[in-house]
């Protein structure tokens, strides 16, 4: 056992020097706030109509119990990779981990919607901590890159896991305890994390950091925000003046945010590591594969439960089949690279997977549960393969030092391309929705499936049932159109893989 890849820097003589069992065991304590942070987000799926019942929040309180996590966690995680860099990633996980359990609590026992909020808000805090700083650690703790690569497959696999996890974990814990309980599951595994991370994890710092930018923290946040808060609304609520108004001042504070960052001494992100090998296009194409992902999940979700009428629970047990998919995809993936297959043509073989995936989901009928469920699995390991192989390759390029502030960058890419995916291929459906439903079907059944489902039942005779029919199959279709344009953006990305990548290669660090 060795555990001198904690202290040797990359680049010293004799690097890099294969893990030990105590890299692997911290590489394990570091997965379960990774996981808990993802299932964050979905984890109240079923709690809440337990938590309505109980703290009788209004509509808009309702929305905010749900979206501010998110919408924290966006907006800080390029601070906080920047802040990990200057003040240690093993020093700010720490403070984060202490945070996350502190507001988990808090929010289990809360006893009013601001209450619940506030904690929710301070989970995203801790979330913005925990997500690069595991992964600067794990850049520490990996030098040998066949080992990177095998324990960043398992990074994303955890990842991508957890939001499926979350909602199926909140179905059982509400079922069989109180809605509070979703939140006290997060409590041992912080605990765990501040007990044994001082013993077994490195610190990882810029040795001379510089100044920290402070005028660039809200910057980044009016750039983010506003942005996420218009791509995560269009889908339900259509291209509105409002809507739009965000993403258009989100877009211009980005660009006031950027030039900052270009003509700064010492800025929150340094523009250099744009410049490493392979960091710009990984970049982009882990916003492209998110964008297939969280634009995919639209669709499958509200299939199972609106389509074929499977309860929340059911729905969401069904939907962890295609994790053994995923589950296969990541070890699989880190083989071939280690066997030498060029990193580029593994990432375009993963979008094509991902295209296949999507061109099978445009085969589904309104009865389709295997079909659509092998064609989430299929997208997803696509995705997996995609997403392991990006963060190794721009994570292999950076030094150690900025692991944190680049990691931060491939979060917010990825928190991007997700709500990007469902603002475009959630509008693209929507309007396929409207164009099939009859003008004379009352108006929120032409809205949106959700809407037809509530109105059927006040039809009279087989009125009800014939809408229920059309509603169906028009939200097939929209998913139909929608799955042929995520194949084609996939299909164009792995081209755009193959091209750009050609030069990374196994080994790259």
């Amino acid at each position: 056992m060795t555990n001198s890849t904690s202290t040797l820097p990359v680049g010293a003589p004799g690097a890099p020097v294969r893990a030990g069992r105590r890299e692997w065991t911290a590489l394990g304590v570091l997965m379960l706030p990774l996981l808990l942070v993802s299932m964050d987000v979905s984890v109240l799926y079923f709690a809440t109509p337990a938590i309505n019942a109980d703290l009788r929040p209004t509509g808009t309180q309702q929305l905010w119990i749900f979206d501010i996590y998110g919408f924290v966690l966006a907006g800080l995680l390029m601070t906080m990779g920047s802040l990990g860099d200057r003040l240690g990633s093993r020093r700010l996980l720490l403070c984060g981990a202490a945070a996350f359990g502190a507001a988990s609590l808090l929010a289990a026992y809360a006893n009013s919607a601001e209450t619940l909020i506030a904690a929710r808000a301070v989970l995203g805090v801790g979330g913005a901590t925990l997500m690069p700083s595991t992964m600067a650690l794990l850049r520490t703790m990996f030098t040998d890159p066949a080992q990177r690569t095998k324990a960043i497959g398992l990074w994303s696999g955890v990842m991508t896991a957890g939001v499926a996890l979350g909602s199926v974990l909140s179905g059982i814990l509400v079922e069989h305890f109180w809605w509070g309980s979703v939140f006290l599951v997060n409590l041992p595994a912080m605990a765990l994390l501040l007990v044994l991370g001082p013993v077994l994890l490195p610190e990882s710092r810029n040795p001379g950091p510089g100044r920290f930018d402070w005028p660039s923290v809200p910057l980044s946040l009016a750039a983010v925000l506003p942005v996420v808060y218009g791509l995560k609304e269009i889908p339900s609520e259509g291209w509105h003046l409002r809507y739009v108004a965000s993403l258009v001042v989100g877009l211009l504070f980005a660009a006031l945010f950027v030039r900052r960052q270009r003509a700064g001494a010492a800025p929150l992100i340094p523009p250099a590591l744009f410049r490493g090998p392979g960091f710009t296009p990984s970049l982009l194409l882990t916003l492209v594969s998110a964008f297939g992902m969280m634009g995919s999940a639209v669709f499958t979700t509200q299939y199972l439960q609106s389509v074929l009428g499977k309860s929340p629970l059911a729905a969401a047990l069904w939907s962890l089949l295609p994790s053994v998919l995923i589950g296969v995809a990541g070890p699989l993936t880190a083989r071939l690279v280690q066997r030498g297959v060029h990193r580029g043509h593994v990432v375009a073989a993963g979008f094509a997977v991902g295209a296949a995936g999507f061109a099978l989901l445009a085969l589904a009928g309104t009865d389709s549960l295997w079909l659509v469920l092998a064609a989430a699995g299929v997208l997803a390991s696509g995705v997996v393969m995609v997403m392991s192989q990006l963060t190794d390759l721009a994570m292999s390029g950076v030094p150690a030092e900025r692991a944190g502030t680049a990691s931060a960058l491939l979060e917010t890419g990825t928190e991007f391309g997700g709500a990007l995916g469902m603002a475009v291929l959630g509008t693209i459906g929507t309007a396929l929705y409207r164009h099939e439903i009859p003008a004379a079907a009352p108006a929120e059944a032409r809205e949106t499936l959700g809407g037809a489902l509530a109105e059927a039942p006040r039809l009279p005779g087989r009125a009800g049932e014939s809408l229920l029919t059309t509603a169906r199959e028009a939200f097939t279709g929209g998913m139909h159109a929608a799955a042929v344009a995520g194949a084609v953006t996939l299909a164009l990305a792995a081209v755009m893989a193959a091209a750009t990548l050609r030069r990374s290669q196994v080994g790259d660090s």
